[in-house]
């Protein structure tokens, strides 16, 4: 199952939604365990919005760890600014968060 597409107008929304959030997802010094990946699933089951902090010294680090995060747990990545992102999934049966239509 792929990551759904997300219009500029359902970012700008999760973005918004995600701002007063604080992170719940501390990918450290060990990188991307088999434990990371579960607990980023479960919560994106709870929450389906969530951030993660990555604590990886340099940019390429942090992105390729991002990039295969978001692989492994079949979400997608609404922003990440400096060592936090934002990823995103809908709940399987009945999404609780209501995105905007893409239309304008």
């Amino acid at each position: 199952m792929a990551a759904m597409a997300l219009t500029e107008k359902q970012l700008r929304f999760l973005r918004g939604k995600a701002h007063a959030l604080r992170p719940v997802v501390m990918l450290g010094n060990k990188g991307l365990t088999d434990n990371v990946v579960a607990e980023t699933r479960q919560a994106l089951r709870d929450h389906e919005l969530i951030k993660v902090r990555v604590r990886a010294a340099d940019r390429a680090g942090r992105d390729a760890a991002l990039v295969e995060l978001v692989a492994r747990t079949d979400c997608s990545l609404v922003t990440r600014i400096g060592h936090v992102a934002v990823l995103y999934r809908a709940a399987a049966p009945m999404p609780k968060l209501v995105l905007p239509d893409a239309q304008v």
